[in-house]
């Protein structure tokens, strides 16, 4: 598997991961959970904000932001039409971009002024792992409401959208 396979893998993952933990958002109390929520929220928005800066990056733009979050707080209506269209971006930009370029180092500056470079392929790593440790704190922050957050591991989703994994064992497990 090339490196641009997996990433592909992994940023069609993150998709579903992302519209499994809006939806889990969605069905909250809005009284009862209102500051979980909101933190939630914030925290999806921070995520998409990063994502945005570094799809810039990525397509040589400006992104606009002085942040990585926003003052204003969307609508989670708004924040998962946005989210969405950025995961497809990230989807549409790998079926895009060369292996060569995948490897290539790209300057910029974060929003707080500090000089950066990564390869294109480290700065789409970073953008898998970061909505992951976003993703897991908000997971935190529904069990301390009591809410079960959603199973949305890598190997759950490989075993949902291919469940003929499951029967390729051929030999006994190596351990885990």
């Amino acid at each position: 598997m090339s490196a641009r396979d997996l990433l592909r893998s992994l940023f069609v993952y993150q998709a579903w991961a992302n519209g499994e933990l809006l939806e889990k958002l969605a069905s909250l109390d809005q009284q009862k959970h209102a500051k979980e929520r909101h933190a939630a929220v914030r925290l999806v928005n921070h995520n998409l904000v990063v994502s945005r800066i570094f799809a810039a990056h990525l397509s040589g733009t400006h992104h606009g932001y002085a942040s990585d979050n926003t003052e204003d707080t969307p609508s989670l209506d708004e924040l998962s039409a946005d989210v969405a269209a950025m995961d497809r971006w990230y989807l549409d930009y790998l079926e895009a971009v060369s292996p060569k370029l995948l490897s290539q180092p790209v300057p910029f500056i974060f929003t707080d002024g500090d000089k950066a470079m990564m390869s294109r392929l480290e700065m789409l790593t970073h953008v898998v792992t970061h909505g992951g440790y976003h993703r897991g704190e908000i997971g935190r922050i529904l069990v301390q409401i009591g809410v079960t957050p959603p199973w949305d591991t890598f190997a759950v989703h490989l075993h949902q959208t291919e469940p003929a994994r499951r029967l390729q064992m051929i030999r006994e497990p190596v351990g885990v």
